[in-house]
Order: C-alpha cells, then sequence, then structure tokens
C-alpha cells in the first residue's frame, strides 16, 4: 500500500484513445482508471497486459506498465508476468473473441491454476476489431458477416467455464454502470487468485443494442439481480421480487403474494465452496428470469504463484547443489577423453 492519494487522472495515458464514438469500452477503462486510484497499491505496481482486438488496445491508454501480446496470449504472458514478479497488481484486458476461441484453452488454465491475476473480460458477442463476424458468445441463429443465415452453433456462457475450471472468483457487470463495475473490479483485485470479471459490453458499430434489453433504464430493475454477500436476493423496483429454489431449480417469487415473505427468498453466499447455486444464477436468462450481476462466486482456494514461491524457497533451503556447474557434476557423471573408440571412458 501507499500514502500517496491518486486521482482517475494519474492513470490516463497521453495517448489518443481510438475506440468509437459510444463504445461501451469507454466506460470500462473510466470504471478501471477509478479503481485503481482508489486501491491504494503504487502505481508501479500495476502491469496491463492485452491481446488483440479493440479492448487490447487498454494498454496504451493506461498510466501503467502494460503489455499488448500477441492473438489469445494475454493469460499466458501474465502468467509469466506473475510468476516471475508476484508483488505486481497484474490485470489482463480480453474480449470474447481473444479469450474464448483462439485464448480459450490459455483461459482455462489460467483458472485452474489459480493464479493471482485479475481477468475483465468484454462481452459484446462479436468480432469488433476485425469488422462484425461472430463470436464465441454469439447466440444460435446470429446473422453476421461470418454467419449470414444465423450461427447453428451454441454460444460458451464465460460464467460456464469459469466454475467449470475450479475457477475461484467469478463476477459479472455491464459497461453503463460504472459503480456496479468499480465495486466488483474492487473485490477481484482483494481476491487472491484468477478473478474473471465478465462485462456485458455494447460494440455501437458491428453489435449496436445487444444488451440493451439488459440494461434498458425502463426495465432494468426487474431484469437484473444485483447480488450482495449476505444479502437476500431482491430486485424490482420496489424490491418486491426475489428468488426461492424449489424443486431443484432457482424460481421468481413476489412478496407478499401466497404468504411469501423476505425470510423465504435466498441469501447470497459467494464464499460457498459448492458451485451449484452459483452456476445456478450464471444460467439465469430472460425473459424468466433476471440476469445476475455483481460477485457471483469468490471461494478461497491456493494460490499457484504462492504456492510457487513457497516451494522454491523450500527446495533452495534442502538443495545439495548451490549452483548450475555443481549440478551438472552431481550423481554418475562420464569423463570421455582420447579418440572416441571407448576406451578411455571414466567413470565416477
Amino acid at each position: 500500500m501507499t500514502d500517496v492519494k491518486y486521482t482517475i487522472k494519474d492513470f490516463k495515458s497521453e495517448n489518443e484513445v481510438r475506440w468509437c464514438a459510444g463504445c461501451g469500452d469507454f466506460a470500462i477503462m473510466n470504471a478501471v482508471q477509478r479503481t485503481m486510484a482508489e486501491l491504494g497499491i503504487p502505481k508501479e505496481k500495476f502491469a496491463v497486459i492485452s491481446g488483440i482486438g479493440c479492448s487490447s488496445r487498454f494498454p496504451y491508454y493506461m498510466n501503467t506498465f502494460g503489455f499488448h501480446t500477441i492473438h489469445g496470449r494475454a493469460t499466458a504472458i501474465a502468467s509469466g508476468v506473475k510468476a516471475a514478479n508476484p508483488e505486481l497488481s497484474v490485470w489482463v484486458m480480453t474480449g470474447d473473441g481473444d479469450a474464448m476461441a483462439i485464448g480459450g484453452n490459455h483461459f482455462i488454465h489460467l483458472i485452474r491454476r489459480n493464479i493471482d491475476i485479475n481477468v475483465v473480460l468484454f462481452n459484446n458477442r462479436i468480432y469488433g476489431l476485425t469488422k462484425g463476424q461472430y463470436s464465441p458468445t454469439s447466440d444460435r441463429g446470429f446473422v453476421s458477416k461470418t454467419s449470414p443465415f444465423g450461427t447453428v452453433e451454441d454460444p460458451f456462457v464465460p460464467g460456464q467455464l469459469v466454475v467449470g475450471a475450479r475457477g475461484s472468483f467469478y463476477a459479472r457487470s455491464i459497461d453503463g454502470n460504472l459503480k456496479l463495475s468499480q465495486s466488483v473490479f474492487k473485490e477481484a483485485e482483494k481476491h487472491k487468485g484468477t478473478s474473471v470479471v465478465e462485462v456485458l459490453q455494447n460494440c455501437v458499430i458491428f453489435n449496436n443494442g445487444i444488451h440493451n434489453a439488459i440494461s434498458d433504464p425502463n426495465h432494468r430493475a426487474d431484469r437484473q439481480l444485483i447480488l450482495e454477500q449476505g444479502k437476500p436476493m431482491l430486485f424490482g423496483a420496489e424490491n418486491e421480487k426475489g428468488l426461492v429454489f424449489e424443486n431443484g431449480k432457482l424460481k421468481v417469487v413476489k412478496l407478499g403474494e401466497n404468504g411469501v415473505t423476505e425470510a423465504d427468498i435466498l441469501v447470497h453466499d459467494a464464499t460457498e465452496v459448492d458451485p451449484t447455486l452459483h452456476m445456478a444464477l450464471i444460467n439465469m436468462q430472460l425473459p424468466d428470469m433476471p440476469v445476475a450481476m455483481g460477485v457471483i462466486r469468490a471461494v478461497p482456494a491456493p494460490v499457484y504463484d504462492v504456492e510457487m514461491e513457497a516451494q522454491i524457497k523450500a527446495v533452495q533451503q534442502t538443495r545439495k547443489a548451490s549452483c548450475v556447474d555443481e549440478l551438472l557434476n552431481s550423481g554418475n557423471t562420464w569423463e570421455v577423453t582420447g579418440n572416441g573408440n571407448g576406451t578411455d571412458k571414466k567413470c565416477s
């Protein structure tokens, strides 16, 4: 921690921001910069790593250390950054195409290893930088330049991948809600292990309005469930609706109907190790259910970089060889001399 007081300006670079006017990326960057300014971490301790895509221009716009890497490899390179310097606060900025397609294998293994990295996944359900192809999160039937008659495949649900890869932290936000995004970004940084924050983001050029059903101000109170640790799962304009678990499934109920009271409503516990309820929250979809927002899962688990550092120190204390020369000359060694006819070998 540092006594230096930062503002959002301290995290803005001098580079011109080259995103389309109205892009949801602006709001996400604003939330990230505000969050970093409030974390109390020295600015030189931040490293922002990205792959390829519109969101991956992020490091150019941050006044921090950064690395604009190659397509799909941001999580792999960020893993090396964190392993080499565990004191850094490492943030990966990636899109649904960058992370879920070419980077899919790196993505799930980062999560499985639980390296202490924060992943911000921009999900606009389209390839924006390469001009409008469908992505791994595009809905079945989605019409695009590469699916003119509609896709014939089902999309990934990022939260499902996180839980399936034994993820310890998953949260969801939406680009227009800066307060919510800042809140989950702070929780992601506090969490020890891989934190994945999916941000539903609008692409004004190739997929404009893709999240309107969720973000529409006239309906969002009924269509978004903002989860808070230890609080009942209530939503609606007057918090008059809630969730209960019935016959093995989540169900929406209304307070006051059929004798339902607040005491009947499920209380959110992101720290529950059993992922059953977390997965049910991730899977909720309109129109029958609200979309879950906030920190859905945050459970303690062994952290790769911590375990690796501890293992290295333990081995260093007990090892017999103190340098490479000693290692190469330890155990069974052979010295070969002469003309190589096999008569001059010496064994030790």
